[in-house]
């Protein structure tokens, strides 16, 4: 599989955050799954932002990590495994998929790739000069007999020429993309034969009536009279039974291991049959000739090898053999959790800034790995509301924590505002934001740049806050009312 990186941070927006609709949707679909498994909506809202914003962004991934609640390593290992997430900017218009697979490759998709080549770039997952175009090579779309096929976003176009994909790459580099039938292009019903249908093509209405016009049964059976009173030629519980009156079934005639008299009955017959297989001797009329029964294999082995367990039933001194050695030998080796053996030399002190961080090269050659009481890996692991290291953030000096906010509140006055239509700020974030006492837009707009500098440092957002203006965007969802007795 290859290596799948996210764009370079020159393409990456600075923040995201779903429309009204999509955040709905959103909110929607992670509640179908138990409280408690809800990060399973990771795969639908990662499409869902994909579909509003045509690739997977950085902000889109810390997006969803903060509104499920998620290490944002879990959400990228995600976006990254599969496929199906765009990680760079694609045609704003189309992102064609040419499917590649053997089927489609024997009925053309190489002409196809060409017309990619030559109407949007010369390489996959590049946009062309106006950025309205891009295509790749996938696997496997699904529609096999319709070969060779594209997808165009999530709509499939089937049974191409080269000239009919070209036709269609027109139409959406005109903007006309919408008007383009999808399905099969050549003018079939879904997947039917070309042609049309060569079987099943009319119904059983004249062989039923020619069968009526006859009096006789359907299929060829033969007949069983047509009238009350007449007989029935067969039997109910002899009809549909094959013929037994072949010379093969003859009962008379002479077989292999049968009886002599032929007049024998069945059972009687079956009965001397046994009886000549058991004379016959071990195999004879048998499935492989196996037996029951101890056949002495593992004793025989254990002499010959002198391989006696110390589990062995009546096992002693005399007979226990040099597996018992072995096993011994084993047991001593084995260090206790309980005790630590004397031979066994300390670990050393573990240097600084080791490169190995195992940790092998700090323990002595004799000690077992098992006794190494350190270990690099003491972390927690990254928290909720970590985040992209990016080289468009700005170093934050050590110094520079800036000034706590004085507008801080022991609870709202009235009713809270909802800081979730700040962008950037999720569910998460705003209940962070109303722990530390923030309420209102009205108190987030009169903050100071250093007053700010110390939320997003309380956050650890890493200027996520300055650089998405907070600030600027409170001032403007300040309303009269809310800025009114609140205000400092």
């Amino acid at each position: 599989m290859s290596v799948r990186r996210l764009a370079d941070d020159a393409f990456q927006p600075h923040g995201f955050a779903f429309t009204d609709e999509n955040a709905a949707w959103a909110q929607a679909t992670i509640r179908k799954y138990p409280s408690e498994r809800q990060q399973s909506a990771v795969i639908p809202l990662l499409m869902r932002a994909q579909d509003q914003e045509g690739w997977v962004t950085k902000a889109a991934i810390e997006h969803v990590a903060d509104m499920l609640e998620m290490p944002l390593i879990r959400v990228l290992e995600v976006a990254t495994f599969y496929t199906q997430f765009q990680l760079k900017p694609v045609g704003t218009r189309a992102h064609i998929q040419v499917c590649g697979t053997t089927p489609c490759m024997l009925r053309g998709a190489e002409d196809l790739k060409a017309v990619c080549r030559s109407k949007i770039h010369a390489e996959p997952f590049h946009r062309n000069d106006a950025g309205t175009l891009s295509w790749e090579e996938v696997e496997c779309l699904g529609a096999c007999v319709n070969a060779p096929m594209v997808m165009i976003f999530h709509d499939a176009y089937e049974d191409l020429t080269p000239e009919r994909l070209e036709e269609i790459i027109d139409e959406f580099e005109a903007g006309r993309g919408g008007d383009v039938k999808t399905g099969p292009q050549n003018g079939r019903h879904e997947s039917v034969p070309i042609g049309g249908l060569t079987t099943l093509k009319g119904d059983y209405d004249d062989l039923v009536a020619d069968q009526k016009s006859q009096g006789g049964p359907a299929n060829g059976a033969p007949s069983q009279g047509s009238g009350a009173g007449q007989a029935i030629s067969t039997p109910p519980s002899k009809a549909g039974r094959p013929d037994t009156a072949a010379a093969e079934t003859n009962p008379t005639i002479a077989a292999p291991g049968k009886a002599g008299d032929a007049s024998v009955a069945q059972g009687a017959e079956k009965e001397e049959s046994d009886t000549l297989v058991a004379e016959a001797g071990p195999g004879a009329g048998q499935t492989g000739g196996a037996r029951e029964g101890a056949t002495g294999e593992a004793d025989r082995d254990a002499v010959e090898a002198n391989q006696v367990s110390a589990d062995t039933p009546g096992a002693d001194a005399s007979t226990k053999g040099n597996l018992a050695a072995k096993e011994g030998a084993a047991e001593a080796a084995v260090v206790q959790d309980a005790r630590r053996p004397d031979d066994v030399p300390a670990v050393q002190e573990r240097k600084a800034g080791s490169a190995d961080l195992t940790g092998r090269d700090q323990v002595s050659p004799g000690e077992p790995e098992g006794l190494r009481e350190h270990t690099s890996d003491t972390s927690p692991g990254p928290g909720n509301a970590d985040h992209f290291a990016s080289k468009a953030e700005p170093e934050a000096a050590p110094a520079q924590v800036g000034d706590k906010p004085s507008d801080l509140l022991d609870a709202p006055q009235g009713d809270k505002d909802d800081l979730k239509k700040i962008k950037g700020v999720g569910p998460v974030i705003e209940a962070k934001l109303n722990g530390l006492g923030v309420f209102h837009f009205w108190q987030i707009a009169k903050w100071r740049e250093t007053e700010l500098i110390w939320v997003d440092d309380y956050l650890n957002f890493r200027g996520r806050a300055v650089r998405e203006g907070w600030i600027e965007q409170a001032k403007v969802l300040a309303t009269p009312s809310s800025s009114g007795s609140g205000e400092r």
